[in-house]
């Protein structure tokens, strides 16, 4: 049985009939930034996680480096970032000016971990920008008591936490600010590129709009050196559609992470992902720890039963070319660069059936059992 690691094409056919009657409106206006679907989508996305503002913009990496600077952080300033999550949240920090700190994430949620955060902090650090990696949101308690102590802002990268919940609260209006991503593979993906900014706060709100635009809140008339962060058209106009879908797909997300959950338990050397207390997790991806060195070996046996799996993510960010000149090295972050080395990502989209997962998870029963 073919296992694909991932389908977008019933999301797809979903909303096809009519993202093309938007799309034939927007040529038929010539709107093609910023207009009434990017607006639509902003308002629709605000409300379905309960924050007062949206921002959209060309990618989610915008949104990272747009949150670090609509939050005045710049030059002289340093950021802490998980060390395994995908480069762009970095990337926003370092194309704002500041500095990215690296600290571990915890062995059994992925996440960033609040002690290290704690001990990570000096007069430079402004801000913490937790991940809500694979879409299990951060221990957001924690995280704001350690924020508070030291007086930071707290900016949530959300690019894979759409709807997800913590303690009855949807991620994005959990910090002073958050950033998103719609990349076409993400829970709530674009056909594109696409990303936003969601926040609470006006003056953030504000300020944001106006970076997005060339700094200018008025056509010609420039407040502030911006950048070209708008969303078209066609990417608001998927999105707007894409809102009133997004949580029964994640419905259909978690119940295929039950049947993983039933299908892996109690198999030795492999630990399927924790969840904790007080958060819903939307499972973007579905990532298991593979012990005793045979993660590359179950990897392989996998595609030749035709499972398909993915490694996010392979270099925790403190030891990748990009950042070598901050110093860091192997062994200064063990539990980043131990999971980097042990998990692997198996097929997750809402429409898998409970025979793929069967297989699955029957694939890496027969792999442990020949060990």
């Amino acid at each position: 049985m073919k296992v694909p690691f991932l389908s977008l094409n019933t999301a797809t056919e979903t909303v096809r009939t009519d993202v093309m009657k938007r799309f034939e409106s927007i040529i038929d206006s010539t709107g093609f930034v910023c207009g009434k679907n990017v607006a639509e989508f902003e308002e629709s996305f605000a409300a379905l996680h309960g924050v007062k503002y949206t921002v959209g913009l060309d990618s989610g990496t915008a949104g990272n480096q747009l949150a670090v600077m609509a939050s005045d952080i710049g030059n002289g300033d340093e950021v802490i970032v998980p060390a395994n999550t995908f480069i762009a949240t970095a990337e926003g920090v370092s194309m704002a000016g500041a500095t990215p700190v690296f600290v571990d994430v915890l062995q059994d949620t992925f996440n960033i971990d609040p002690d290290a955060i704690a001990k990570a902090v000096t007069q430079q650090t402004k801000a913490i920008n937790p991940v809500h990696l694979f879409g299990q949101p951060a221990d957001m308690d924690a995280i704001r008591s350690v924020a508070d102590r030291y007086g930071l802002k707290i900016l949530e990268d959300c690019a894979q936490s759409h709807c997800a919940d913590h303690k009855g609260q949807k991620t994005g209006g959990l910090g002073n600010t958050a950033s998103w991503s719609f990349y076409p593979g993400k829970n709530m993906g674009a056909w594109g590129e696409a990303g936003a900014l969601t926040t609470n706060d006006e003056g953030v709100y504000l300020k944001a709009r106006m970076l997005r635009d060339h700094g200018s809140s008025v056509k010609y008339h420039h407040d502030l050196v911006g950048h070209n962060f708008r969303m078209s058209e066609f990417q608001g106009a998927v999105l707007a559609e894409k809102c009133s879908h997004i949580e029964r797909w994640t419905e259909k997300r978690r119940q295929v992470a039950s049947w993983y959950d039933q299908g892996l338990n109690g198999i030795p050397g492999i630990v399927p992902p924790a969840v904790m207390e007080g958060v819903s997790h939307v499972y973007h991806l579905y990532v298991i720890q593979v012990k005793n060195g045979k993660r590359e070996a179950l990897q392989e046996y996998l595609a030749e039963n035709e499972v398909a799996s993915g490694l996010h993510y392979p270099v925790p960010l403190h030891l990748t070319k990009a950042y070598q000149s901050l110093g860091y090295g192997k062994g200064d972050l063990p539990i980043a660069e131990q999971l980097a080395q042990e998990i692997l990502s198996l097929p997750m989209y809402p429409e898998l059936s409970d025979e793929q997962v069967e297989h699955v998870c029957n694939s890496i029963k027969e792999f442990i059992a020949a060990l």
